[in-house]
């Protein structure tokens, strides 16, 4: 359960780091520049347009945990910030391509203002500048960074592979899930903790906590795909639907299809993905449908339980501040769907 007292140390401990989450900002513009200004408006495309900064504040959490008050905001800490973040933003080009996804954080997509190409060499540019300022924090980070990069194209492969005859389908996509988003956030928990020399067990643990918050995460935003309108998620409500994608929600109505347990509404939704989505109308209709089913509340409730799989996971911190805030973070990633 949420405490009170957890969100309000998140808060003083969000306004402490604000000056090195505003240093990060500056970088950020900076790694998102082109020095002939040719560049600049597509690499910083998304980064002008806004986002949480999730895993840039994971950064400059876990590394609260540093008995050295220099180390927990030192040059090395705030640039794993702006290297996280700045992944982060290769995938969202990578993604939108692969989705066709018309907007991205209320604004068009990059390859609908610009072109396909271009928004892939553009993410392509923007993972290079990160693993440039990795590189500045010593071949074990280089080594972590690039793995995560693997999880996160492996996540991508696998999804668009779909699962095998003998895989259950659910939880082929929820290991999609933890690479594809679960995989940054757990390196993100990492990064902090490690570059200022916390205990081996708590940084595994953290990784463990991202992994698992990334997957809570990304289910939660499976609901919101479906249950928000473009103005709040700044997404087509239905992407990945158009995109033949079957998210939790539809993966949990087929699972109920194959134990004979599927109702008259759930029939309606899996006839109108079978009958193709190709127009505003028919998405429209079945985007409605979802919301009227409690197949979201069901999905919302294993976006829930996987947040408090990742809370256990900070039983191996000590009781402070730094916990009580991750803590609050675990529920403010599915609080948006409760």
């Amino acid at each position: 359960m949420r405490s009170t007292h957890d969100g309000d140390v998140f808060s003083l401990l969000q306004d402490r780091l604000a000056p090195a989450l505003e240093e990060v900002e500056r970088v950020l513009a900076e790694q998102t520049r082109d020095e002939r200004g040719v560049l600049t408006d597509i690499l910083s495309h998304l980064a002008q347009a806004g986002g949480k900064r999730l895993r840039p504040l994971l950064v400059l959490l876990t590394a609260q945990l540093g008995e050295d008050e220099a180390a927990r905001t030192s040059d090395a800490v705030k640039t794993a910030a702006v290297a996280v973040e700045l992944t982060h933003l290769a995938t969202l080009y990578h993604d939108d391509v692969m989705d066709s996804a018309p907007a991205r954080r209320g604004v068009p997509s990059a390859q609908m203002v610009w072109s396909n190409n271009q928004a892939i060499l553009a993410g392509d540019l923007i993972f290079s500048r990160a693993s440039m300022l990795v590189a500045d924090l010593g071949p074990e980070a280089v080594r972590q960074h690039a793995a995560t990069f693997v999880r996160l194209c492996q996540g991508q492969l696998n999804e668009t592979a779909g699962p095998r005859e003998d895989d259950d389908p659910i939880s082929h996509y929820l290991q999609v899930l933890a690479d594809k988003t679960g995989s940054l956030v757990a390196q993100s928990a990492r990064f902090g903790a490690e570059l200022v020399g916390a205990p081996a067990s708590q940084v595994d643990a953290l990784y463990r906590f991202g992994d698992a918050v990334g997957v809570a995460f990304q289910i939660a935003d499976d609901v919101l795909d479906i249950a928000s309108d473009h103005e709040v998620s700044g997404k087509t409500p239905g992407t990945d639907l158009r995109e033949g994608v079957d998210t939790l929600p539809i993966l949990l109505l087929r699972r109920d299809e194959a134990e004979g347990t599927l109702d008259a509404a759930g029939r309606e939704i899996l006839d109108g993905l079978a009958g193709g989505l190709g127009d505003d109308a028919a998405l429209a209709a079945v985007v409605e449908r979802l919301r009227a089913h409690d197949v979201l509340d069901r999905t919302r409730v294993l976006a829930l339980e996987w947040s408090e799989r990742a809370k256990a996971e900070l039983d191996a911190l000590d009781e402070g501040e730094v916990k009580s805030a991750l803590l609050a973070f675990a529920d403010l990633l599915v609080d948006r769907v409760a």
